[in-house]
């Protein structure tokens, strides 16, 4: 059961555990675990282990002084050089602990594994360049959210800020006002005019733009539902019109019919309709040319 509240960095017990893939996020997490502790941790990790100086009365100067001659808080100075090698220790699992056991103080295992996970100078110097060039290059699409834009930028600072680079508050604050798509123009003139960037913290910054995006997000969806409820109202209409339509040329045929009916009724009664034999129409055609000779 302690083995899974260390591996999911419950405990605050035990630092939190290494993470090779992830380097830079443990760094982060492992340097505020130790800071919370004890400062001077940090220093003998950073800086190197505390010297067996002493001020000697006597010279009026720090001596190097053997362990026996040692005071108490000469010695409890001294303890914490073990400290901070053990605390970096509990968080490494075996295979790590085997790369850096030849080490002597914390500061070498420190050393060692920004070495092997971070890179030496050069390749911290090419990983800044990349870093960098993505915070230059950064925008934010039309469809994308503020929660989902200011993670992916706030890796980046992160990241920068793990390598001992960064760009001051205003700066971020700035450049993510810049990144923001046109939609978010008079959002950002009203945040320039109203708040001073100077001061203005990227967290307050984010909140505003997140409570301003619910704004658009309710007004988009009023608009779509009164488009939508007109483009029902227009097909409605529509059809309407047509089984009006459909409804009067049925009328017109109906009346087309029933007047050609009448109309022949009519001319049967008058005895005029009957068509005449092919032979006698023939025969009166032949007693007209006689007539005329």
């Amino acid at each position: 059961m302690e083995s899974e509240k260390y591996l999911e960095g419950q405990s605050m017990q035990r630092p939190p555990l290494f993470e090779s893939d992830g380097f830079i996020y443990w760094k982060n997490r492992f340097e505020t675990y130790v800071k919370s502790k004890d400062l001077d941790l940090w220093h003998v990790i950073t800086d190197g282990d505390f010297p067996p100086i002493q001020f000697n009365p006597e010279t009026k100067k720090d001596e190097i002084v053997s362990f026996h001659k040692q005071n108490d808080d000469l010695k409890k100075k001294l303890a914490k050089n073990n400290e901070a090698k053990m605390v970096i220790y509990n968080a490494l699992p075996r295979k790590e602990y085997e790369r850096i056991f030849m080490c002597q103080t914390a500061k070498e295992i420190w050393d060692t594994l920004l070495i092997t996970h971070q890179g030496n100078n050069q390749v911290k110097a090419n990983k800044i360049d990349l870093l960098v060039q993505q915070y230059e290059q950064f925008m934010i699409p039309e469809e994308e959210s503020i929660d989902n834009a200011f993670a992916k930028f706030n890796t980046i600072i992160t990241s920068l800020k793990a390598l001992d680079e960064g760009f001051s508050s205003k700066n971020c604050v700035r450049k993510f006002l810049r990144a923001l798509h046109p939609k978010w123009r008079a959002k950002v003139t009203a945040i320039e005019e109203s708040k001073n960037l100077t001061t203005l913290s990227l967290d307050e910054l984010i909140g505003n733009l997140k409570v301003y995006e619910e704004v658009i997000k309710k007004d988009s969806e009023t608009v779509k539902s009164k488009r939508e409820q007109s483009r029902s109202i227009a097909l409605k209409a529509r059809k309407e019109s047509s089984d009006e339509d459909s409804s009067t040329s049925d009328s017109e045929d109906e009346e087309y019919a029933m007047a050609v009916r009448n109309f022949k009724k009519f001319f049967k009664r008058q005895g005029q309709f009957v068509r005449q034999p092919y032979e006698r129409k023939k025969y009166h055609s032949k007693e007209k040319r006689r007539q005329k000779w």
